[in-house]
């Protein structure tokens, strides 16, 4: 097991409690999303995986390392960039990446390929010359995940690695996690949930210290969005419609808007419902016009509004999921 973390408690001065009770796992070869809104205890959580801090209660094991009796030989084993990265502005990038691989044991023999090769990975060979001030927001976190990468960890902890970044930059991070999740197990952090969804195997969520949930994506969605939404658009009168979304058998709830002539439903069934035949059917007994009908799928993004606002789960999480 890459990281076991059994009943973590982070308090701070003041009584405030950050983490409390936490107890999950992540396999080697792993990417898993920690997610969570502000002030969840991700960050805190963080860095007590990586040293930066220490627990005030529990056990945490990096490598199968205690990380508060062996923290020096756990960050061999693992690399993190925090949310907000510290650099060397004056340096130039190949200096100080060769300085972070130095103070980190890579050996001299070593160092010259292995600060070559992270240049590559992370796309900095073009600045390579260029003092880190110099650089756009974008490169300096590639600078950042370069400098996580230099001794060649097993465990990447990133912790918000596309915040700030505008639309382009983060499709080049994105890429560049996806690339290392290949070779690297993997925490990440982050609000931009379509990153999560595009790179991560599970999802770990925390709300107020504690985890809500954990399971693989499409779990979470089933267990968190217990409905089948489909999208129909026909044309037809609202009182019509009101009409026939009644008449439907299984239907949850329904909201309709008008474009010109055109109604456009989304409609909530059951779970494992599946309608679409049933509603063309239904709607050319009408002798309705059938611009569109689909079923919708359900994202994480919906999931994550519903762990985090209160909202019950379509049946009971499982005991190792609530404690993964």
């Amino acid at each position: 097991m890459m990281i076991d973390v059994e009943h973590l408690t982070k308090k701070y001065p003041g009584g405030v409690t950050a983490v409390s009770d936490v107890s999950f796992t992540v396999a080697r070869g792993d990417v898993v999303g920690f997610l969570g809104p502000n002030g969840a205890g991700k960050s805190t959580t963080m860095r007590i995986l990586s040293g930066f801090i220490s627990p005030s209660g529990g056990t945490v094991r990096v490598a199968g390392l205690d990380v508060t009796k062996d923290s020096l030989k756990v960050r061999r084993h693992l690399g993190y960039l925090p949310e907000s990265c510290p650099l060397y502005l004056e340096m130039r990038v190949r200096d100080f990446l060769r300085y972070r691989g130095e103070l980190k044991g890579v050996p001299y023999r070593h160092l010259k390929n292995r600060v070559s090769k992270v240049m590559e990975q992370c796309g900095l060979l073009e600045v390579r010359k260029r003092p880190i001030g110099h650089l756009s927001k974008g490169f300096r976190q590639r600078v950042g995940i370069a400098d996580a990468l230099v001794h060649n960890p097993d465990l990447l902890i990133l912790d918000e690695p596309t915040i700030g970044l505008d639309p382009n930059q983060i499709l080049l991070i994105r890429k560049l996690i996806d690339e290392l999740s290949r070779e690297h197990t993997l925490l990440l952090s982050t609000h931009i949930l379509r990153e999560v969804e595009a790179t991560c195997d599970r999802v770990i969520v925390l709300q107020q210290g504690q985890i809500v949930d954990s399971a693989p994506l499409r779990e979470l969605e089933d267990r968190w969005c217990p409905a089948t939404r489909i999208h129909l658009e026909v044309r037809a009168k609202s009182d019509e419609l009101d009409v026939f979304c009644r008449q439907l058998p299984d239907l949850r709830e329904f909201k309709l808007r008008m474009e010109d002539d055109w109604a456009c439903l989304e409609l909530d069934f059951g779970l494992n419902a599946d309608p679409r035949q049933d509603l063309f059917d239904r709607v050319r007994q009408r002798g309705w016009d059938l611009r569109e009908l689909h079923r919708k799928r359900r994202t994480l993004e919906e999931a994550f509004v519903n762990m985090t606002h209160g909202e019950v789960p379509a049946g009971d999480i499982p005991e190792e999921a609530a404690h993964a």
